[in-house]
């Protein structure tokens, strides 16, 4: 995999939509704002909106060519040194015809986002560049009033100030977006998350010993749109993997995780990963029903009671979130419950 550098003060960075156009519609610019004078003010960055990425989300809808137009250009300008995404969404995949994967290759930058965000990193992955799950422009960059310390400091310590190694720990708040969401409205700038302690932390479904491999996912309900396309991993690509998965913030009934995960074993991609990462769920009711699916999926049905799990990591919808850097190497310790990159997130 090819590791894109670092970004340093003075770096332009680009904003694009490549799923919802919501950073477009007029009742979420102000999110914009935010999040363009927090990387321009705290991180010393110049940001640039790619020309498609304000037109909304009918005019994106129908355009998957304009939006995947805005992230070849990103790429093709030697000016820009990492991209943005502003949000998910459920339809990225449509860009696929239009992804010029030797001019990605070429080109190696940053680039962040999670969710529907899933299709654009395994496209990444398919060009051979190390991508970066995690840091929206709608939710993280534009946080209101301050981007909690967590993600915060996982940002900088992954695409700012890359460590030789990097301990992943379980983030010691949480939020409840179920029952305390503040919605995306001018009116609620000045009002800060009221973030909980984490009485759970990071939590062990199965196995045992310690398993190292490069970390390779995204969000589980993006992968039927995904599987027996190009961009899908071989069962081999598979072999040796950290698996990482997480669920969106849309209320997933069990039996529909049960499916998808039945459908990964059935591919034999539970029979070859070293071992998986579970992000912690966006909705805290489901935190104990995914549990059991996973726990019968891997250990019952795949026949793979070995297989470490760690579960309730932060990562994907749940707030707060890290940064995981595909294809870079980690170590899962399943018998302390610790997780390590073991190679700097980017490079020089």
């Amino acid at each position: 995999m090819i590791k894109p550098k670092h970004l340093r003060p003075g770096d332009t960075v680009a904003i694009v939509s490549l799923s919802s156009g919501t950073l477009g519609e007029p009742w979420a610019i102000h999110k914009l704002y935010i999040a363009r004078e927090r990387l321009e003010r705290d991180y010393g960055l110049k940001v640039r909106v790619m020309p498609n990425a304000l037109k909304g989300r009918d005019y994106l809808y129908a355009h998957p060519e304009a939006r995947a137009a805005d992230w070849m250009e990103a790429f093709r300008d030697p000016e820009i040194k990492a991209i943005f995404s502003a949000i998910g969404g459920d339809d990225t995949i449509r860009l696929l015809p239009y992804i010029d994967f030797d001019l990605i290759r070429q080109n190696p930058k940053i680039f962040t986002g999670f969710s529907d965000t899933t299709s654009n990193h395994f496209m990444m992955y398919k060009a051979g560049v190390t991508s970066y799950y995690g840091a929206t422009i709608l939710t993280n960059f534009s946080e209101y009033v301050k981007i909690n310390d967590y993600t915060a400091k996982a940002i900088w310590n992954t695409l700012f100030d890359p460590k030789p190694t990097l301990d992943i720990p379980s983030a010691p708040y949480w939020y409840d977006d179920e029952d305390e969401k503040i919605w995306w409205k001018e009116e609620n700038i000045h009002i800060v998350k009221q973030y909980h302690p984490e009485e759970i932390g990071y939590e062990l479904l199965q196995g045992s010993g310690v398993v190292e491999g490069e970390l390779l996912g995204g969000c589980i309900d993006v992968f039927p749109e995904l599987i027996g396309t190009p961009i899908w991993p071989s069962k081999e690509e598979w072999r040796g993997k950290l698996l990482f998965i997480e669920t969106s913030e849309v209320d997933m009934p069990e039996h529909y995780l049960l499916w998808y995960l039945r459908g990964l074993a059935a591919q034999g991609i539970i029979d070859v990963v070293s071992g998986i990462l579970v992000g912690k769920p966006a909705r805290r009711s489901k935190y104990e029903p995914y549990k059991e699916v996973w726990k019968k999926v891997v250990g019952v049905e795949a026949g793979r009671p070995d297989l470490p799990i760690l579960y309730n990591v932060n990562f994907g919808h749940a707030e707060p979130i890290g940064v995981l850097p595909i294809g870079a190497r980690c170590r899962l310790d399943a018998d302390q419950k610790t997780l390590t990159l073991l190679e700097p997130a980017t490079g020089e």
